[in-house]
């Protein structure tokens, strides 16, 4: 092995020859969003397809700006707190991260025409507004141990990497790495042995190990994505109500991993690791959307819509540094410790979601209350990604990762439904969302279910809202992947608290 310092540097998720790359898991994150809106909104469920009157129809269904009697701004601020359980190998774990945002702001330009006129269009409405349809904040932590043929180096080991190919990765003195395999080997971590082919058992060599090996790893990732709509409503003789609408995505997704192994065996080399990866996603999208809401009588509604998929331009970047320990006694050149970190990387390529439609039913009760529903459907094994003409970058083949995404997950029906009771000025509101699973096989459920609930204040020109929003959702989480599918497990039981306040004024 070569006289060099210590390297390493490590692509989770079964990243073996790419620094970086999109996943399946990608595709999913940026399909599978979140209801959203004014607190009014999320107190009923987000069931507002049929219903209509509030911004939160921008990212619903814009035929509800057509009911808007008069012209209204709002805004919106939120506070989310995350809370996480872990239940792997080690002992049960719990975690914890808060977050302030801007749940929604805009406004609503209403001419309505005077009820002397007997023009058929009777008003015209356009909405403008930003809404936050994904948050991305979370962190969780855990502790294994395991044995050595199910740790990192059994990863290491299984690498079909030659030695040519490491060796130009290495370079003159380490300023060239970016795969797991180079960073490996320039770090001594793992060596080649040369009688046998690439890709063949024992062909990668590592260090000796003895004993259980401890594992820790705290993940935390931030971001979110927020649209703006631009979104026009009319309504025809107060029964049919027509709108359609463009979003404009912001996306922002950060990972932060910290991960570590050790070992207590004196009689080994190896001492620890500590490794930290950061990668993040950035870019903007487009969509379309058109909806009806049909009013039969004064006590019924019922509403459809259809959003285009959302075609992103995004950029990944990703880099890793690593620190490990050695014993000195026993390490060769009596080298105790090393750090190092990768070249960064960046690539541009494109994601196209899923089509996504619902439907609504509402049912108005006087002035006293109102009960709505909403049905939505998403096959989210549509989503794609494609090379980026523009990119700098040789474009990869996304045939594999498209035909992954194709054979992971189905199509998902989401539940939405939510009331209103009406006392004076005041309002009470309750609601319930649940969230299909998306994956076609799964070892545990991943139905998201949300409990919300809300009160308000209506006066002549101005209204006052509360909304909180309980969401319990669980992920299925493993550090690398193993040829024979024996690598670590972690299941995330997590859960959200968001509390959303609006503020209206009428005009």
């Amino acid at each position: 092995m070569k006289n060099a310092p210590f390297w390493l540097g490590l692509a989770l998720m079964g990243l073996a020859s790419h620094s970086f790359a999109q996943t399946a898991t990608d595709a999913l994150r940026y399909s599978q969003l979140q209801f959203g809106g004014t607190a009014r909104t999320l107190g009923i469920g987000g069931a507002n397809a049929a219903l209509g009157a509030d911004l939160g129809s921008l990212s619903a269904n814009p035929a509800g700006l057509g009911l808007f009697q008069r012209s209204e701004v709002s805004f919106s601020p939120g506070f989310g707190t995350n809370n996480t359980n872990t239940s792997s190998e080690g002992p049960k774990l719990a975690d914890s991260r808060n977050s302030l945002h801007v749940a929604s702001f805009g406004a609503a330009f209403t001419t309505r025409r005077p009820d002397s006129d007997n023009d058929d269009w009777r008003s015209s409405v356009i909405g403008i507004g930003l809404t936050r349809v994904n948050d991305f904040n979370q962190r969780f932590h855990y502790t294994n141990k395991v044995d050595d043929n199910r740790s990192l180096f059994q990863y290491l080991r299984e690498s079909p990497a030659s030695k040519s190919a490491l060796e130009d990765e290495y370079g003159t003195n380490g300023d060239n790495i970016s795969t797991l395999d180079g960073l490996a080997y320039a770090a001594y971590l793992t060596d080649v042995d040369e009688t046998k082919q690439p890709g063949q058992a024992g062909y990668i060599t590592t260090r000796t190990r003895k004993g259980l090996i401890d594992q820790n790893e705290t993940v935390l990732t931030t971001g979110a994505q927020t649209q703006f709509d631009i979104a026009y409503g009319a309504s025809y003789r107060d029964k049919l109500y027509l709108g359609g609408g463009l979003g404009i995505v912001g996306l922002r997704y950060r990972e932060v991993k910290d991960y570590q192994e050790a070992e207590n065996d004196p009689t080994t080399a190896f001492s620890k690791l500590a490794l930290r990866e950061e990668s993040e996603t950035t870019g903007n999208g487009l969509n379309l959307r058109l909806g009806a809401i049909f009013r039969p009588a004064d006590w019924i509604r019922v509403g459809a819509s259809i959003q285009s998929p959302t075609f992103y331009s995004l950029t990944d970047q990703y880099s890793s540094s690593l620190k490990a320990d050695y014993n000195p006694g026993l390490n060769s050149g009596a080298i105790t410790s090393g750090s190092a970190k990768t070249l960064p990387s960046e690539y541009q390529y494109r994601l196209t979601t899923p089509w996504r439609a619902t439907g609504g039913v509402a049912t108005i009760l006087g002035k006293y209350a109102f009960v709505t529903a909403d049905v939505e459907y998403v096959n989210y094994s549509q989503a794609r990604f494609a090379e980026d003409a523009n990119a700098d970058a040789v474009a990869p083949d996304f045939s594999g990762t498209n035909q992954r995404v194709s054979d992971l997950y189905q199509s998902s029906v989401n539940l939405r439904v939510g009331a209103e009771g009406r006392f004076d000025i005041f309002r009470v509101r309750a609601g319930y969302a649940r969230y299909g699973d998306p994956y076609v096989n799964s070892d545990f459920d991943r139905t998201q279910q949300f409990y919300t609930g809300g009160v308000g204040l209506r006066q002549k020109n101005t209204f006052f809202d509360l909304a909180g929003v309980y969401t319990k959702a669980d992920r299925f989480y493993q550090p690398y992947t193993l040829n024979n599918d024996s690598q670590p497990r972690v299941q995330a039981q997590g859960s959200r608290f968001t509390t959303t306040f609006t503020v209206g004024l009428l005009f």
